[in-house]
């Protein structure tokens, strides 16, 4: 994945999880969540009230004493819990932008009914944590670290309430994490059954095997993806986010950069060399904080670039919302760059 857009340009967006989950106290029962319906109406309240457990990406068996109320999650997992009506009470991460509007992480999420404890990376207000009087903090992992949760104040952060983590990188596909964070809407309350759920589901599946056809109509198309920054453009290896390996399982073919960093998720290039990599299609970073094509146009390097010159860069959703609503919409977009792609490159 590459760098997180908050962060100075030489580091990698991960966090470090750095020990076990704090302990967590004794939690009241969540109450009205579910009310009484008919004649199974006492069963659910009786479910509702009673123990919650989730099993995470990190291995952890996660537990409260009630199905958790109060929900604090990064930005992208509560965007995605929101798509399946499953609230929560706080966020951090990339949520709102200077000018006062959704972050493109946010989602449909109406920001201004969730606390904000921290809008960039590193940026988690503890003291705001522990007013909402949080049951579980929910967010996806990477590399068997909490993402957005900062490092110096973690410790304190896993005291208050137990976490969840949802793998996005590593093992996972885009399918998988899909698959994850759907279990834990539907641990949390959420109807899978719901007919926009099911919908979206099917409208994702339909959207991948758009992608599939796509690739065999007109094959050979070499995808490049990139991120770019004021000093340099960041070429991102396929093989590390669960997006981009799901796109290679349905036919995608991707440059991959011969130089990686360190973690093998990018190599960095100057803009001078900016055009090392030849490729019919860009897709490039949608993040709020990275350089997008209008803020390029100065870049002789990038404006040389045959895929820039055909007109063939498209927005990476470089951090997806994990609802099938939302990964539909990426692989619809994605079928049809792929379907009018002309080799360029």
């Amino acid at each position: 994945m590459p760098k997180s857009r908050t962060l100075p340009l030489t580091r990698r967006g991960f966090i470090a999880a750095g020990g076990a989950l704090g302990l967590v106290a004794a939690l009241a029962a969540c109450g009205g969540t579910d009310s009484a319906k008919g004649d199974g109406g006492a069963d659910k309240a009786a479910a509702a009230s009673g123990p919650w457990s989730f099993k995470d990406d990190l291995g952890k068996d996660v537990s409260t004493k009630s199905k958790p109320k109060n929900v604090v999650a990064f930005t992208g997992t509560a965007a995605a819990l929101y798509d399946y009506g499953v609230p929560v009470k706080g966020v951090f991460g990339p949520t709102k932008t200077a000018d006062g509007k959704p972050d493109v992480q946010a989602g449909s999420m109406d920001i201004s009914k969730v606390e904000i404890l921290g809008n960039v990376y590193d940026e988690f207000n503890v003291e705001k944590y522990a007013a909402l009087q949080p049951d579980l903090l929910v967010t996806n992992t990477w590399d068997g670290t909490y993402w957005y949760v900062p490092e110096a104040s973690k410790d304190k952060i896993l005291k208050l309430a137990p976490a969840a983590a949802i793998s996005v990188g590593g093992d996972a596909t885009l399918d998988k994490a899909l698959e994850r964070t759907a279990d834990l809407a539907k641990s949390l309350g959420a109807d899978l059954d719901a007919k926009t759920t099911v919908d979206a589901k099917a409208r994702f599946e339909a959207a991948a095997a758009k992608v599939r056809e796509a690739t065999k109509a007109n094959p050979g198309i070499k995808v490049l993806v990139g991120s770019g920054s004021a000093d340099l453009f960041y070429a991102s290896s396929p093989k590390t986010s669960a997006d981009l390996k799901y796109f290679e399982q349905l036919g995608v073919e991707f440059v991959t950069p011969e130089k990686l960093d360190e973690g093998g998720f990018f190599e960095s290039l100057s803009w001078e060399n900016a055009g090392k990599y030849k490729a019919d299609v860009i897709l490039l970073d949608n993040r709020t904080g990275t350089l997008q094509p209008q803020d390029l146009k100065s870049k002789a390097t990038w404006a040389e670039m045959p895929a820039v010159k055909a007109g063939q860069v498209i927005p990476r959703v470089t951090e997806p919302i994990y609802s099938y609503d939302k990964c539909a919409q990426i692989l619809e977009d994605l079928a049809k760059s792929l379907q009018s792609a002309k080799k360029v490159g």
